[in-house]
């Protein structure tokens, strides 16, 4: 097998039809046992383009993310991810998603490149041990999120927003033609925000396609592209943030979460265990306490 002489690109896309969309729904409905949750959404991502898929709990923003992952039922309306069919669609690697978790499990014991490494598996055969190219793409994944130079520490021992950049490298790694995130700025305090809408800031410079889903827009304002807002189970607003910015004094999120802050601060550092976050790295607050 031909390797690449240098870090191949993470988030390079795989060849498209032009002017053909990353995902398109058209009165689509998703939900549980049979009862939807979000209904009649019609709906287009194209290439490049970083959406922001706002709402407050309980919109239904993320029954529609799982749905469209395949981690819940398609009741109704035409899905198309790339062009194929929901129902047919086998290529899941190239969606890349960040699920809404705020740290690792404590009782994780893995290095920061093993847990990025897991990325890989879509692309290795069950025997295949990981090999030059492979990690390349792991070190360059976590180059990209500004953690190369933690890759051989315990995940355990980082803050919280570093570890939720981990996860961002670990979907990275996989090559994907879209990153999927599901609240990836809750739970962390403001520092930590700010690092990670850098890491995602960079990410859109290099053109990823982004899908965000989130219930609140300040963190991300200056990187988004396009803000869909859904409410009581239905879009109710799709378009640019400066059209969003006109019309947000008549939309209604249900509980006035369309800008604010919402978020734990699960990144101080546990006083019992003073050395429990290592020293700032290269994207890190230069306070200690809050790496992200």
């Amino acid at each position: 097998m031909r390797r690449h002489a240098s870090p191949p690109e993470t988030d390079a896309p795989r060849s498209m039809t032009p002017g053909s969309p990353v995902m398109s729904l058209h009165g689509a409905s998703f939900g549980y046992a049979d009862r939807a949750v979000i209904g009649d959404v019609t709906l287009r991502i194209d290439p490049g383009e970083v959406v922001a898929l706002l709402g407050p709990n309980g919109s239904g923003k993320s029954t529609l993310v799982k749905g469209l992952l395949g981690l819940n039922q398609h009741l109704a309306g035409q899905v198309e991810l790339f062009g194929t069919p929901l129902g047919q669609f086998r290529e899941h690697a190239r969606l890349g998603y960040v699920p809404q978790r705020h740290t690792l499990s404590a009782s994780v014991r893995a290095t920061v490149d093993e847990i990025v490494m897991v990325g890989r598996l879509p692309h290795q055969s069950w025997l295949a041990r990981a090999g030059r190219e492979d990690r390349a793409i792991v070190s360059r994944a976590l180059e990209l999120v500004g953690l190369e130079d933690r890759a051989h520490e315990d995940v355990s021992t980082l803050s919280g927003g570093q570890q939720r950049r981990v996860l961002i490298a670990r979907a990275l790694a996989a090559q994907p033609d879209v990153l999927v995130m599901d609240e990836p700025t809750a739970g962390v305090d403001a520092a930590s925000q700010e690092v990670l809408a850098q890491v995602l800031a960079r990410l859109a410079g290099r053109g990823t396609t982004m899908l965000i889903v989130t219930h609140e827009l300040a963190a991300l304002h200056d990187i988004v592209s396009r803000i869909v807002m859904v409410s009581t189970g239905h879009v109710r607003f799709d378009g640019t943030p400066a059209e969003f910015a006109r019309q947000q004094a008549v939309l209604t999120l249900g509980d006035g979460s369309h800008g604010g802050h919402h978020h734990d601060h699960d990144d101080a550092v546990d006083p019992r265990h003073p050395s429990s976050t290592p020293a700032g790295g290269p994207l890190d607050p230069e306070q200690g306490g809050a790496g992200a």
